[in-house]
């Protein structure tokens, strides 16, 4: 599954998903996110924990430098793989 994340609606794009979300691999397409507010990372680390619980494998793609940094703080980031921008 390949989600594209958008600035303004990654919170609630990710709880959506977090709803719905099965086994397998989930990529999450942050080409065209430059920040991320708190509400966003909170969402993400909801997402992480029932990610874990399904046992799926969600993957972060094209994420820019202040949002690895970030995301790397959080302690579910280890839940997640990194894939670089011109991966496809």
């Amino acid at each position: 599954m390949l989600l594209k994340l958008e600035e303004g609606q990654i919170s609630a794009a990710l709880q959506d998903l977090e709803r719905n979300i099965e086994t397998g691999e989930i990529v999450l397409d942050f080409r065209a996110v430059h920040r991320m507010d708190s509400s966003a990372l909170r969402a993400l680390e909801e997402l992480a924990k029932k990610a874990a619980e399904k046992q799926a494998f969600v993957v972060l793609r094209a994420v820019n430098v202040d949002l690895y940094r970030a995301i790397k703080l959080m302690k579910p980031a280890a839940r997640f793989s990194f894939e670089a921008p011109g991966c496809a």
